[in-house]
């Protein structure tokens, strides 16, 4: 059997999965706000600050604190370095599938 491609165990959790794939859906370089993140996952705050944080690690993500109308809004956008562990991710998924028989 061929070499089995390893899959970022940083993007591989599930819940962190979901977020980089919302995020991928996004353009290049655009961001969303946190609560709107939260909604589109329905995920807890804390829960998605905890996986957002270990994206924000791996410099998958860049969070960013503005205001809005002196109201403070966070913001998310997938870095260009997450758009690449992305990329890469999902062609590993595929290798993988396609070794495995992919049924």
């Amino acid at each position: 059997m061929t070499d089995l491609p390893q899959l970022d165990p940083v993007i591989h959790a599930q819940a962190r999965l979901r977020v980089t794939v919302a995020l991928a859906g996004l353009r290049p370089g655009d961001q969303i706000t946190f609560p709107r993140l939260q909604q589109l996952l329905d995920m807890t705050a804390g829960n998605l600050s905890t996986h957002l944080r270990k994206l924000e690690d791996a410099e998958y993500v860049e969070i960013t604190k503005a205001y809005e109308h002196r109201t403070p809004v966070t913001l998310v956008r997938l870095t260009a370095a997450g758009r690449a562990a992305f990329e890469s991710y999902t062609k590993a998924l595929h290798r993988l599938l396609d070794a495995t028989g992919g049924d």
